[in-house]
């Protein structure tokens, strides 16, 4: 076991003391595996010794060329979207298992483990029954780019974002679980307040977003009844039919409330990092941030096209706040002109036109 000396929690979230030293397995690792490929017993050896963030790391930098090749043989820019929900739970997982197989105290694990899978899960499963793992299924928002960028940049996209950027990031979000595992030498088996805490909330968010995926999943197939009845079904207006898009349930107090709860989880998990280690701020703040930013940058995009498909999702975006509700939030089932304005309006209207006819 190659496990970091530490003498305090605040060296636990220490770079320089628990990842840098580890590096250099990095560069050895593909050569020892090549070496025991045939001894299952000398590679969990290997696999104990190796620091685990390190073990990750490489999986992540093994993933990212065979993520490339598929993407540009299929001409499908999909590939990691298929792999999403899957390779945090691999990674949070793999930090409990190594932390079970050396003896570490792994309660806190366990549950970091337990909500991981119950997020990947329920993701996979959203994922998968709107087609996601049917071949040649791709994101409606790669056909907007590839017309955008040409084929050229869209290599160059695909080689430094989408398979090298994305499967970056998705190991660093899982990178508080390694600091929580070696605290979890120091303080031992026990659950604190923090464990409690962050483990509740991540499974709240977790729900929360269960809630805001199957709205809207009802909301698309009642339209497309919809379509092809001219009726509306139950539950909803012809007017919300007509629109497009959802603005009912958790949609009327927030334009994205999935993508809300998604955030929220895994900074939930690096704040949790920072509580156990009493820190501010540690470098696993990487993964939380590079997550917040795609964010950012995904729903831009998507509601780039949206404004382009709906001609009402402009008002929607002035009543309903993009992530976090408004204070002065409106239900898009509300006139889309205010009725006093209207009438300040024709009266001023009516007011010009006295003028006119004065002069």
């Amino acid at each position: 076991m190659d496990f970091p000396v530490i003498r305090t929690l605040q060296e636990c979230a220490d770079f320089s003391k628990t990842v840098s030293p580890y590096l250099p397995q990095l560069y050895a690792l593909p050569s020892q595996i090549f070496q025991r490929i045939n001894d299952l017993d000398a590679l969990k050896e290997l696999y104990i010794s190796t620091n685990p963030l390190i073990t990750s790391l490489s999986f992540s930098l093994f993933l990212a060329p065979v993520v490339l090749i598929a993407a540009e043989v299929n001409k499908n820019y999909s590939q990691v979207d298929r792999l999403w929900s899957i390779l945090p739970v691999v990674y949070n997982c793999h930090y409990t298992i190594w932390a079970h197989l050396v003896g570490v105290p792994t309660q806190r694990l366990d549950h970091v483990m337990a909500v991981s899978i119950l997020w990947g899960a329920r993701l996979t499963f959203n994922y998968w029954r709107k087609g996601g793992y049917s071949i040649g299924s791709e994101d409606y928002r790669w056909e907007y780019l590839k017309k955008y960028l040409g084929p050229v940049w869209m290599f160059v996209f695909d080689v430094g974002f989408i398979s090298l950027g994305q499967i970056l990031l998705l190991f660093a979000i899982t990178t508080p679980t390694y600091i929580l595992l070696l605290a979890a030498r120091l303080t031992g088996n026990g659950m604190s307040t923090f464990d409690n805490l962050f483990s509740r909330l991540i499974f709240s968010f977790i729900i929360l977003e269960f809630f805001a995926d199957q709205q809207q999943w009802n909301y698309h197939k009642a339209k497309a009844q919809y379509q092809s009845t001219a009726k509306p079904p139950q539950n909803y207006t012809r007017e919300q039919m007509d629109r497009g898009f959802n603005t009912s349930g958790l949609w009327a107090w927030s334009r994205h409330p999935n993508f809300a709860a998604e955030q929220a989880i895994w900074v939930c998990l690096y704040q949790w990092c920072c509580c156990e280690t009493s820190t501010y701020i540690n470098w696993a703040f990487a993964g939380a941030m590079g997550y917040l930013l795609l964010f950012q940058a995904s729903t831009w995009f998507t509601e780039w096209i949206s404004e382009s498909k709906y001609p009402d999702y402009k008002i929607y975006q002035e009543r309903v706040g993009k992530f976090l509700p408004k204070l002065n939030t409106k239900s898009m089932d509300e006139p889309k002109v205010d009725a006093k304005a209207e009438d300040d309006k024709e009266a001023g209207r009516v007011k010009g036109n006295g003028k006119t006819k004065k002069r």
